[in-house]
């Protein structure tokens, strides 16, 4: 079974948005048994909240289902061996999971838009209130993901 992890800041915006995505293109394929994907946070600020409301109402809008029940927890650095794939979002992302995953000797940890070929961010809701660019982002992401990884 392929594990991946998507992470992001707080774990109520784009990481659970690209979950969702990503297990929706799975499931399309009907692969859900051999894929497990979850997300995770690089900071505490948002521990046991809830998947933010305009980050709902964007995966409704595409039709993609949810887990109502998903909670944001933080990465660990037990993460590591439980996931084949540990996908960040951002920079800032990748440079804070470096303070609790220290070392990555299996080239597991990679940016989003890496999938995607470009070296960019997931645009950032949260501050701008854009979740339409960030479900565009995420969209092109989680393609190429299912185009390189054979997903």
């Amino acid at each position: 079974m392929k594990r991946i992890l998507f992470v992001c800041h707080g774990n109520i915006c784009r990481s659970p948005m690209g979950e969702f995505m990503l297990k929706a293109l799975v499931r399309e394929r009907g692969l859900e048994k051999e894929y497990y994907i979850e997300s995770a946070a690089v900071s505490s600020e948002e521990i046991g909240n809830p998947i933010y409301p305009p980050a709902k109402r964007c995966l409704e809008r595409h039709g993609v289902p949810y887990d109502d029940a998903k909670r944001a927890r933080r990465i660990t650095a037990a993460d590591y061996d439980r996931f084949d794939l540990i996908i960040c979002m951002d920079a800032s992302n990748l440079h804070l999971i470096r303070r609790i995953i220290p070392s990555d000797p299996e080239g597991k940890i990679r940016l989003m838009m890496s999938f995607a070929g470009s070296c960019r961010d997931v645009a950032d809701p949260w501050y701008t209130g854009d979740f339409e660019a960030t479900w565009r982002d995420l969209d092109e992401g989680c393609r190429g993901m299912v185009e390189k990884e054979s997903i």
